[in-house]
């Protein structure tokens, strides 16, 4: 996993994000096994301290459990996981309206721009 992390906002709260966007995008599966604490913290190059207030925080939630004698996981639960996705996708189209309102640019000129350029042959990869 490709962690970017900066020192605008607290590391655990990041390290939530990029593990949820890591689930939501694919790039843990339902059911996978987590790497341990320490192997993650090392990856993110963090304190295992701070890698484990996130995890408890996500096993809170109930996007990832622990199994005692095996690790942690993700849950199997694809609708919660749907769930997440719809909402983080919704979060991202609130900020990006309201960050064109800023430029002068109404929300039906915006979707106009955004379909216009979805249509745009230089945008499909």
């Amino acid at each position: 996993m490709q962690w970017d992390l900066d020192s605008e906002r607290p590391v655990y709260i990041q390290l939530i994000e990029q593990i949820q966007a890591g689930i939501i995008s694919g790039q843990f599966k339902p059911g996978d096994k987590l790497p341990s604490v320490r192997d993650l913290a090392a990856e993110a190059t963090v304190n295992p301290n701070t890698m484990q207030k996130a995890l408890a925080e996500l096993e809170r939630t109930g996007l990832i459990y622990t199994n005692r004698t095996s690790g942690r996981y993700i849950t199997s639960d694809e609708t919660m996981i749907k769930k997440l996705k719809m909402t983080s996708a919704k979060d991202l189209v609130f900020e990006f309206i309201e960050k064109m309102k800023q430029l002068g640019i109404e929300p039906d000129e915006t979707v106009t721009l955004v379909t216009d350029f979805v249509k745009n042959e230089e945008y499909k990869r």
